[in-house]
């Protein structure tokens, strides 16, 4: 009897949890290596924009998904004074780009996707590094702790500072800082109602968003030197740069705990992989395009990859011609999305005033023109389709995986 080829998934992040679904789902079977004992993703939301939703109805979860996460309505771009540049919808999101935005917690949405993995696919706490990348007659080798693993497919998916990326292109450069850092918190909603925004001041950005379970996600950045630290607590950092920009800002900063505020430099690739596979193996996620904030898609992109992966490996397929063709794929849509949102944080992070001014009339400008003018730019990006159908909701039709309903594990939020 023919083994069941085996697919190892170095990193259980969004992208490597996603693949292993995908892959796991079409026939493979699956072992995700994630060095950490326990999986704490960074306390903050995500957004997912309609093209990583469609992504994820590929999986069966899309549904899952939106019941979960607080549907972005009424909303837009503010400046630091309160004024709005632009107003958005939920109804024009839908118009332009089939979906809304929908946000939620990491937490909760990789609660989700370790719901939907086989059981014992998911080993915590086992550093793990690629040590042969394997061939057309030779299976790729992980080596951990407790010894080597040979696979018929590797994904990476170990984050901006992959070792696995490393492994495969050791001339590349990395990833450098962009230029700025962020904030981000999760408190509960205040009293007051506001309408979700993001602001845009002098060299920096301010974004609050609600979740469905009645809490605020909050983020901020500023163009500082890297490695940077506030004297006494981030709380404070945060007082100091944006305590007199519009409300509900400053009581947002006044109710959070210093504690709770994460501070993290933004580092990007700004150098693209001309390639995101060799042999057996492929990069997903940040560990191949990884990119700043300021479109939001760097998780959406994570899930893309999973599933045009899972797409082209095929099981008992070409083993080095299915990553290829999955390079092939993604290669230029996420370079183009990298370069993209790197325009668009020079763009937010202006610190030139008369440029400000120039930018912010530009932007309103350009709203009064047409309601969708301003939405239209992000389209491309937005109205992806995977290239597989979607399995109906809390089903996998056809494939040997089991849904998030027949495991019997729920996804908590926290």
């Amino acid at each position: 009897m023919k083994q069941q080829p085996h697919a190892v998934v170095i990193g259980g992040g969004i992208g490597g949890l996603t693949a292993a679904i995908g892959l796991h789902r079409t026939g493979w079977r699956v072992t995700v290596l994630e060095r950490a004992a326990t999986l704490e993703p960074v306390g903050s939301g995500i957004g997912l924009a309609p093209n990583a939703q469609r992504a994820l109805d590929v999986l069966g979860l899309g549904d899952r998904v939106r019941a979960l996460a607080a549907w972005q309505g009424e909303g837009g771009m503010r400046a630091r004074s309160g004024r709005w540049l632009v107003r958005t919808s939920a109804a024009e999101a839908e118009a332009t780009y089939g979906g809304s935005l929908v946000l939620l917690h990491r937490a909760t949405l990789v609660d989700l996707l370790v719901s939907a993995l086989p059981e014992q696919a998911l080993r915590t706490g086992t550093a793990a590094r690629l040590t042969d990348p394997g061939a057309a007659g030779r299976p790729a080798v992980v080596t951990t702790d407790d010894g080597d693993i040979e696979a018929d497919l590797v994904v990476g998916a170990d984050g901006i500072n992959s070792a696995v990326r490393a492994a495969l292109f050791p001339a590349h450069p990395g990833p450098v800082y962009a230029g700025f850092t962020t904030w981000r918190f999760v408190i509960p909603a205040p009293d007051r109602p506001f309408a979700p925004h993001e602001t845009w001041g002098r060299g920096g950005v301010w974004g609050t968003q609600p979740l469905k379970d009645g809490r605020i996600y909050a983020y901020a950045t500023a163009r500082v030197p890297a490695g940077g630290r506030a004297p006494d607590d981030e709380k404070a950092e945060l007082a100091r740069r944006f305590a007199d920009w519009h409300d509900p800002i400053p009581s947002l900063i006044a109710a959070v705990r210093p504690a709770d505020v994460l501070r993290h430099d933004v580092r990007h690739l700004p150098t693209p992989l001309a390639h995101y596979h060799r042999g057996r193996v492929a990069l997903v996620g940040d560990a191949a395009h990884a990119m700043t904030p300021s479109l939001g898609q760097g998780g959406n992109q994570a899930i893309e990859d999973a599933v045009v992966l899972a797409h082209h490996v095929a099981p008992g397929g070409d083993p080095v011609t299915g990553p290829a063709a999955y390079s092939a794929a993604r290669v230029p849509r996420t370079t183009e999305i990298v370069r993209r949102a790197a325009r668009a944080s020079r763009v937010t992070h202006l610190t030139s005033a008369p440029l400000i001014a120039v930018r912010n009339t530009l932007v309103s400008t350009a709203s009064r023109l047409g309601p969708n003018l301003i939405m239209r730019g992000f389209s491309s990006i937005a109205d992806w389709r995977p290239p597989q159908a979607p399995y109906a909701a809390g089903t996998a039709t056809g494939a040997p995986g089991r849904s998030a309903e027949a495991t019997g594990r729920e996804p908590a939020q926290r």
